[in-house]
């Protein structure tokens, strides 16, 4: 508990310590969750694609293997591949999850997300970094998730680009019918800059309906799967948003 007690300090006092670029919300991103199983290993493909206010359309793809590497500590490395108005961009992606408390010890089980994505075939895009704290509770049937997420840009920039850090959250509520089949629904946003956010018709805020299952294959293995249709509730956000992650866990 000392070392997830040190993870905390050292990852938020990093952020505490960035000096406030616009981050665009990843397509692709799931709702992140708090929960670690040490040992275990998956493939992971994500997809997502968006169409915009002015009609054009945006896809992200990733493919990445995650591994347990302890009882707190869950590490993935992704490929991610984002197209839009015919150009491409291909980034490598390293995300790390800790769990802070212990499964069910708390009402409220607690983890964090950080991430790390750099540029593969550009060198004029910047970097990203991404950190935020992980909530979920139950209630019987009933799963409930909240995140808060901040992000930031450094690295190459335009002359007329201000890097900042930007404040942006996940919400979920999933009812768990049984587990090939679950179903609630999602919520994302991003609302301008940590300590001063944007006005309301420029923030970017999605919400729709979810589905969620596991299916076993034996000796440890199955398949998971969760994806949802967003619809923009402000003018800022593109109209539709389809998301969907595949996982085969071994």
């Amino acid at each position: 508990m000392q070392v997830r007690k040190l993870i905390l300090c050292l990852t938020f006092g990093t952020c505490a310590a960035l000096y406030i670029s616009n981050a665009t919300a990843g397509l692709a991103d799931y709702v992140y969750t708090p929960t670690v199983e040490q040992g275990e290993k998956e493939i992971d493909f994500k997809f997502g694609a968006a169409k915009q206010q002015d009609g054009t359309r945006k896809a992200v793809t990733s493919l990445g293997f995650g591994y347990g590497a302890t009882d707190y500590w869950f590490t993935e490395l992704y490929l991610k591949r984002e197209l839009a108005s015919g150009e491409n961009l291909t980034l490598a992606e390293w995300e790390n999850k800790f769990q802070l408390t212990e499964t069910g010890k708390y009402a409220v089980d607690i983890g964090l997300i950080v991430e790390l994505e750099a540029p593969l075939n550009s060198s004029k895009e910047p970097w990203e970094f991404k950190i935020g704290p992980l909530f979920q509770t139950e209630f019987g049937k009933l799963q409930l998730n909240g995140n808060v997420l901040l992000e930031r840009k450094f690295g190459h920039k335009d002359a007329d680009d201000r890097f900042v850090t930007e404040a942006g959250y996940q919400l979920q509520v999933k009812y768990r019918w049984k587990p090939s089949l679950e179903f609630g629904a999602q919520g994302m946003g991003e609302m301008g800059e940590w300590d001063n956010w944007d006005s309301a018709n420029n923030q970017n805020h999605r919400v729709g309906p979810a589905v969620f299952g596991k299916l076993a294959l034996g000796n440890k293995q199955a398949i998971k799967y969760n994806a949802a249709w967003l619809f923009g509730i402000s003018d800022a956000a593109p109209n539709n948003t389809f998301r969907m992650q595949l996982e085969y866990e071994f």
